[in-house]
């Protein structure tokens, strides 16, 4: 005999809130529902609208007493960030509670590079007085209010120059320096463990490669890209570009990839075991390109300019995706992004280091099921229709300052009319006598072995 049973899950059928509604059963049968495709793409324009109403993407400013110039996450807790200004005075912050810490005291000129030891409790800072301190940073207490306090240097290391960059091994405890050379420390010594120079009257930055323990990169003010193997006494690679590169990033996933941050207004993404072309080239900036780090997921980088904006783009990217400015935002001079790819912080000249959203629209606090729930289906519903006129044109759509959409316009005519220039001499010359560059190997001048 056959029982027919109603059986029902009950947290479908109780209610989280007393504004939700009840739920209606769907007959999901496609000869009732005839205008899916139209009720679908109708969903879509509204999620696409709803999505740039909700974009507000700045959270929190923190205070400092000159321009920001160098900025570190801590690698072990996300609330933990440190920040150097232009006066020699470091900051130690807590993100979530938006209060300083600790204010580190111990440079006389501007700090310009910070980094963190890999077990999160060290960080070092390289300054222009020809110093490298090394500090101990502290856990955020649970109470709520003010907790900031004095703290002085536990190491000092001295040089005979000033330095421009600091970067810590992944695993190690060495850290490298640039300056007027690139030289490599350890944690036990007071003078450095090797020095290398290859041509440039400066180091801008210098970066360890997370994956293999003795590579690392630097850019220099001879326009060029360098790499460097610590087993070995001399520099491995060297590529000279037309303009000069201010900071440099590797991909944390794919290791053999770096970006570098250009003069020239653009970013620049190498593959390190082909120096020949540039695996991609990323505009949209107008001014030079100061800083540029990528988020620990390894899918997109963030960038800074002296436009004073900040540009969020994917790391396969050829614009970006996403830009930040504000009224009273000056020079960005650091960027950096949270450990769980969450936020962006960046650092500009006005003396404030700015917290911003990764994701504009995104729905801060602890989500309900339903709400995570909707937010995914309109995100798939934006993705299945982004080709569509109006889709694309809502969600491609920035408002920008009027100086930066102006360069923008200006820098956008010059090379129009560079690429008619080209067009026309190519038609008018003989076939195969002017030689026609890829964007990509445009801005290569030589590789150096």
């Amino acid at each position: 005999m056959k029982v027919k049973v109603i059986n029902r899950n009950e947290e479908a059928f109780t209610k989280e809130r007393k504004q939700d509604l009840k739920k209606v059963h769907r007959n999901y049968d496609p000869n009732l529902h005839q205008f899916e495709k139209a009720h679908e793409y109708t969903r879509a324009l509204n999620a696409a609208k709803l999505d740039r109403v909700f974009a507000k993407p700045f959270v929190a400013a923190l205070p400092h007493d000159d321009g920001v110039t160098a900025l570190c996450r801590n690698p072990k807790h996300l609330n933990s960030l440190v920040s150097g200004a232009a006066d020699g005075v470091i900051r130690i912050w807590d993100v979530a509670q938006r209060r300083p810490l600790r204010k580190l005291l111990g440079h006389t000129s501007a700090v310009r590079g910070l980094a963190f030891a890999p077990d999160g409790e060290t960080v070092l800072s390289a300054s222009s007085d020809c110093t490298i301190k090394l500090w101990k940073v502290p856990y955020a207490p649970l109470e709520p209010g003010v907790v900031e306090a004095v703290q002085r240097p536990v190491l000092a290391f001295s040089g005979s120059f000033a330095y421009r960059s600091i970067d810590h091994h992944w695993c190690r405890n060495q850290f490298v320096t640039a300056g007027d050379s690139v030289q490599v420390w350890d944690h036990e010594r007071s003078e450095p463990l090797h020095t290398f120079s290859w041509g440039a009257d400066t180091v801008v930055s210098a970066r360890f490669n997370p994956a293999e323990p003795d590579v690392f990169a630097t850019t220099g003010s001879d326009r060029s890209i360098a790499l460097y193997d610590l087993r070995l006494s001399t520099p491995v690679r060297k590529l000279v570009m037309q303009t000069r590169c201010n900071a440099l990033a590797w991909n944390p996933m794919e290791a053999f990839n770096f970006t570098v941050a250009n003069e020239d207004c653009n970013l620049y993404s190498y593959d390190m075991r082909r120096f020949k072309s540039a695996t991609c080239v990323h505009q949209d900036f107008v001014s030079a390109v100061m800083d540029v780090d990528y988020a620990p997921t390894g899918r997109e980088f963030v960038a800074g300019s002296y436009d004073r904006s900040v540009r969020i783009f994917r790391y396969n990217g050829g614009h970006s995706r996403e830009v930040y400015t504000t009224k009273r935002m000056q020079r960005v001079f650091c960027t950096r992004f949270s450990g769980d790819a969450t936020y962006v912080y960046s650092g500009s000249d006005d003396m404030n280091v700015r917290v911003w959203k990764a994701e504009a629209s995104e729905q801060l606090g602890t989500l309900l099921p339903r709400e995570k729930h909707k937010h995914a289906y309109d995100k798939a519903l934006v993705g299945r229709y982004r080709h569509m006129d109006e889709v694309k044109r809502i969600t491609r759509h920035r408002h920008l300052p009027k100086p930066i959409y102006k360069a923008a316009k200006a820098r956008r005519i010059v090379v129009d009319a560079d690429k008619r220039k080209l067009s026309r001499r190519v038609a008018h010359s003989k076939p195969g006598s002017v030689e026609v560059k890829p964007e990509r190997k445009k801005k290569i001048i030589a590789e150096l072995e």
